[in-house]
């Protein structure tokens, strides 16, 4: 390290070292700059949408209660609110008797979403309603598409029930039985025993 004896000595040292580094100290300064503003920037039009999409849900679940027409088309590139708006459709017209258009919003719902707990939900209620509209078959297969671990019981237990319409009582005592054997369940428990009967 260089030491220096005069005032002079050290002023021309700081000239010399502003001379070399100026340049790089100042660009780095506005790129830090720059990147934090465009960061700040980016995470307020996040939060920006994510209330907008809040916003139209809310107003997309109103006109569901209120029983106006509906268009999910508000909730375009929110496909979490547009499922979960899908599924409060679809629950509506299962009330009504309206299983064939509670089938088709549940279909839409199951495009839309990704998330791995969601997809379980909607496809369990969309096989559901395809037993309902005795489509034995589809509501299998549906079943068959929940492979996360924690929907393993439900998938049984519906597996159970869509067996038993169908009259296979052996077949859905195996779901049951499989239903269990993930998590006890007094429901389940209580459809193996009618069948034991």
């Amino acid at each position: 390290m260089d030491v220096y004896t005069t005032e002079e000595q050290q002023v021309e040292a700081i000239k010399k070292w502003w001379r070399d580094n100026g340049k790089a100290v100042v660009i780095g300064a506005v790129v830090g700059l720059g990147a934090l503003y465009g960061w700040r920037y980016f995470q307020s039009q996040q939060l920006a949408n994510q209330a907008q999409a809040s916003q139209q849900y809310e107003q997309v679940l109103s006109g569901i209660e209120s029983g106006d027409t509906v268009s999910l088309s508000e909730l375009e590139g929110h496909e979490g609110y547009r499922a979960l708006a899908a599924l409060q459709l679809a629950q509506k017209h299962v009330a009504q008797g309206e299983l064939d258009s509670a089938q088709a919003q549940l279909k839409k719902a199951q495009q839309a979403v990704k998330d791995g707990a969601l997809y379980g939900l909607v496809t369990t209620r969309l096989a559901r309603v395809e037993a309902e509209l005795e489509n034995y078959s589809a509501a299998l297969n549906e079943l068959d598409k929940v492979t996360a671990e924690s929907w393993t019981a439900k998938v049984a237990e519906i597996r159970g029930d869509v067996l038993l319409r169908q009259g296979d009582k052996q077949a859905a005592r195996d779901a049951y039985a499989a239903s269990l054997a993930a998590a006890e369940s007094p429901t389940v428990n209580m459809k193996l025993d009618n069948l034991s009967q």
